[in-house]
């Protein structure tokens, strides 16, 4: 259980970062999310998640 919660920990700090480094960037960044296709924002969740599992995997060995 903690590997986990240092695990969750290190992801929200990595997803924070641009957040508090680059505010006015992040807003502009996220209105272009907000006007792509629904299709084209499942395609890169499911690549992210690929690759998430590979690295895991990649850690684990």
């Amino acid at each position: 259980m903690k590997y986990f919660l240092c695990v969750i920990g290190m992801v929200m700090i990595i997803e924070g970062l641009p957040y508090f480094a680059f505010p006015e960037k992040m807003k502009s960044w996220v209105l272009k999310i907000v006007e792509m296709h629904e299709n084209a924002l499942r395609i890169m969740g499911l690549l992210l998640m690929v690759t998430g599992i590979f690295l895991i995997f990649l850690g684990r060995r």
